[in-house]
């Protein structure tokens, strides 16, 4: 018989935990898996992957209350939930993200109750696990909220939850032994993958912006929020369009939208750098993006596993990165130090919160094509070999017949 799988997320807005639900839903689904996906409504001015999932062949359940903050309205969407465990009758529940892993789980805790047997103390059968594709517990939200949530979240570790996975080492150690969050027992960590893509030229995208064959690109990818951080990204391009050597060959690209995007191109004018800055809001056809790049970058102030570092570094390109979350896990051997840089064999990282360095960084590598070459080159086969989509799945897999059979 099919194991029966009921995933919940918040909503598909741009990014990497709404390609990640849809590749499970997808690759778990046939003669062992039954899958079903429940998503809510991305709000005004996020980009909705919706049609991701169209063409990946799932077709999720819309909950249009189940929106990004927790409010009153999630007791109506406690409710819906516990109608759909009702009528799907999952084995396994399984959420992503703080949303969905709330009202999800609270959900689940009623429906292993709400039944006949429960009056002998004996609760539905039913497998609960709850994937961090980050955290919120700094950098998102002011202490008061972030201290809230963190004891929200101890709550539904400890009575409504059989595994927590983390996506890499260091934000499970961030989780589990600095926010307190779970028992060691329950934490599991199942790395990120990816759908590897067959990538375009270099000169496509190119081609579009009017960029000169010696023109260096530096491109970001992802959500115009503040977690991203892309005003460190405009405060280091600045540094560098003023005081580089390769000042006068470089162009920088935000690829992205969200509500911060009005402020940022505000910020470009007051920084006078707004003629090497351009924004070209969410784009379908990444595959031809990074190729054009020169060096992708991610100023980000918190992450889990960077799904836009991945795509990256599957493309052969050399990254920047802030030191935060899962990123040293990608970058492989630490191999110096350059001030307050550091170098690895798959690309270089700074300190959060540091534009200069950032700028340094950026400049260490637009100097140096062969570096970025071998970096981006040994970055490819460090993803293809770790990151693939199957072995996501498969993971997966293992994860819940191990569940069932305890």
């Amino acid at each position: 018989m099919a194991i029966r799988v009921l995933r919940i997320i918040d909503r598909l807005n741009v990014g990497g935990p709404a390609k990640h639900v849809v590749w499970l839903t997808a690759g778990l689904n046939g003669a062992d898996f039954e899958s079903v996906l429940i998503t809510g409504t991305c709000a005004e001015g996020e980009g909705d992957m919706m049609y991701f999932a169209q063409q990946s062949g799932v077709d999720p359940i819309i909950i249009p209350q189940m929106s990004r903050e927790l409010g009153f309205g999630d007791v109506q969407v406690v409710v819906r939930l516990v109608r759909e465990l009702f009528r799907f009758k999952p084995d396994i529940v399984h959420t992503h993200k703080s949303k969905a892993g709330a009202t999800g789980r609270a959900a689940t805790l009623l429906y292993r109750w709400l039944t006949p047997s429960a009056i002998w103390l004996r609760p539905r059968r039913c497998h609960v696990v709850h994937t961090y594709h980050g955290h919120i517990f700094h950098s998102y939200y002011g202490p008061v909220k972030s201290r809230l949530f963190a004891v929200i979240e101890r709550l539904l570790a400890r009575y409504c939850t059989d595994r927590i996975i983390t996506l890499c080492q260091q934000q499970q150690r961030e989780i589990c032994d600095i926010f307190h969050v779970g028992q060691t027992v329950q934490h599991c960590v199942i790395p990120l993958g990816i759908e590897f893509k067959k990538f375009g030229n270099r000169d496509s995208f190119r081609e579009e912006l009017g960029a000169d064959e010696d023109e260096l690109l530096v491109g970001i990818v992802g959500r115009l929020t503040q977690v991203k951080n892309h005003a460190m990204f405009l405060e280091s391009a600045a540094r560098l369009i003023k005081d580089s050597v390769v000042r006068r060959r470089c162009r920088f690209i935000v690829i992205g939208d969200g509500e911060l995007r009005g402020q940022l191109e505000l910020q470009t004018k007051q920084l006078d750098i707004d003629r090497q800055i351009v924004f070209t809001g969410f784009r379908r056809d990444i595959e031809r993006i990074y190729p054009a790049f020169d060096v992708v970058a991610l100023t980000s102030l918190n992450e889990g596993t960077p799904v836009t570092l991945l795509e990256a570094m599957s493309c052969g390109q050399a990254v920047v990165a802030t030191e935060v979350g899962g990123v040293p896990d990608l970058m492989g051997d630490r191999c110096y130090q350059h001030g307050r840089i550091t170098i690895w064999q798959n690309g270089v990282t700074v300190p959060s919160q540091d534009s200069a360095a950032f700028s340094d960084a950026l400049e260490y590598l637009l100097v140096r094509p062969e570096l970025r070459r071998s970096m981006g080159t040994s970055g490819s086969e460090f993803v293809k070999a770790r990151f693939s989509r199957e072995r996501l799945v498969k993971d997966l897999a293992n994860l819940y017949q191990e569940l069932l059979h305890e």
